[in-house]
């Protein structure tokens, strides 16, 4: 599936302001970050990377458009929820409708987290998507870098995916609490019999 980058363009152009389109949400993850968080997948790729856990995120279309206000009270309603992880797809392409999200619940106490195939130097770059730096500005952690397959890492001590990936900790309250491991699995069973599974490398699969 290779994306033509203006159409990409014109597709996060249609996300009314306030809003974010989304692949999938999940509460109490413990495989997505540190401690017992909330876990958003946004839509929308422009990498396409071999190996890609997440191939259904690449689109930019329309999935499930939900307010940053919404999802805001989602995240506060579940008093499990210690923090909140921003995953993909690529974040920073909703950078600054995800800066509003993390400004909503760090002021309630929780932390932010994000991965993106983005490295911070380029994020922090004057080429960075719109917003990038907004969102850098209320993480607590990064972890940044492409998914390279050849570089795979299937650790019970890693955190992060491939080796050239990087944790970058930015809130020292955490430092000593990068935990998680790319190899754990979770599954998330719901209400309606339908099951989530996720935390293999970032692996998001719903299933009936």
């Amino acid at each position: 599936m290779t994306q033509n980058k203006t159409d990409s363009y014109m597709a996060l152009m249609q996300i009314p302001a306030g809003y974010l389109n989304i692949m999938g949400y999940v509460d109490e993850s413990e495989v997505n970050g540190p401690g017992c968080r909330a876990v958003i997948w946004v839509q929308g790729c422009l990498r396409e990377c071999p190996g890609c856990f997440n191939t259904e995120s690449w689109s930019f279309e329309i999935n499930q458009l939900v307010s940053v206000d919404s999802l805001a009270e989602k995240i506060l309603s579940n008093p499990r929820n210690q923090g909140v992880t921003f995953s993909g797809g690529e974040p920073f392409w909703q950078a600054a409708a995800l800066a509003s999200l993390a400004r909503k619940v760090k002021a309630a106490g929780l932390n932010v987290m994000s991965f993106s195939g983005f490295t911070l130097e380029k994020l922090q770059s004057d080429y960075a998507p719109a917003g990038s730096q907004e969102l850098l500005d209320q993480l607590d952690i990064l972890i940044d870098g492409p998914y390279i397959q050849s570089l795979a890492l299937n650790s019970p001590d890693s955190p992060v995916s491939s080796s050239n990936q990087r944790v970058h900790v930015f809130n020292p309250a955490l430092k000593d609490n990068i935990s998680w491991a790319s190899d754990q699995i979770e599954i998330h069973i719901f209400k309606d019999g339908s099951r989530l599974v996720t935390g293999y490398r970032g692996k998001l699969e719903l299933a009936e």
